[in-house]
């Protein structure tokens, strides 16, 4: 089940005006070019963001999400016809052969479900063709990310077009690791309208995502830095042999 923040239409609606930086994508968009990807698969796509600025570059792209408000945000979205969109999830996946299939920001911490974690593995190493990678990030539970993750750090207001000004916030509700759970809080000023979204991240250490990988087959090929948070996350490319 999807969060309330990517599966409330209302919460959709807005997820990009609260979070417009997205140069996260940009080491994706580089490694996409850096394998010479012509076909992706974008698992955990949400609001189509970065499906979209592969699409921009002649690349094929499926995306596909559980929250069907977010890929309905994706949809109406200038150049969607471009993109194939899935409301789903990468553990029962159409017959694909790409060259690369990405998760990127929290995609694979949110999937906390060992069972589940297996099956999306699987489910990538499939629709890869020969020879293709499987990239995504995950952050370093030795950094304790959680522990930033305060009223006082993310308290914001935004105006938002045609929405007008929306407070937000994150707190922390429970760190049981490997599982931390927080909430974010969202006040829409135009009807007082007060909502919550509850998510939990699983943090999983490198080496238990490296023994992961190999046990479905793959060939861990680097583990890098993410440049957008030195230091902080790893970033794992796994190859289809």
């Amino acid at each position: 089940m999807a969060d309330d923040c990517f599966g409330h239409p209302r919460l959709a609606a807005i997820y990009d005006p609260l979070d417009p930086d997205r140069s996260d994508l940009d080491a994706y968009l580089r490694m996409a070019e850096e394998f010479g990807a012509r076909r992706v698969l974008d698992i955990g796509c949400g609001t189509g963001v970065f499906a979209l600025l592969l699409a921009d570059r002649g690349i094929d792209v499926v995306g596909i999400d559980p929250a069907k408000a977010s890929v309905d945000v994706a949809r109406a979205k200038p150049g969607s016809e471009r993109v194939r969109w899935i409301c789903g999830d990468a553990t029962a996946l159409p017959s694909l052969q790409v060259d690369l299939a990405t998760m990127t920001a929290n995609v694979a911490q949110a999937i906390v479900d060992p069972n589940t974690w297996q099956k999306t593995l699987q489910g990538a190493y499939e629709a890869l063709r020969p020879g293709g990678h499987l990239v995504f990030e995950t952050r370093d539970p030795a950094r304790r990310a959680w522990e930033e993750w305060t009223r006082e750090n993310s308290y914001r207001v935004t105006e938002i077009p045609g929405v007008g000004s929306v407070k937000s916030w994150v707190d922390l509700i429970e760190v049981s690791r490997p599982l931390v759970t927080f909430r974010w809080t969202y006040v829409f000023a135009a009807d007082g309208q007060v909502l919550t979204s509850d998510s939990t991240l699983r943090f999983r250490e490198r080496n238990e995502v490296e023994t992961d990988l190999v046990a479905h087959g793959y060939v861990v090929q680097d583990v890098r830095d993410a440049p957008d948070r030195p230091d902080r996350e790893f970033v794992f490319l796994a190859r289809r042999p």
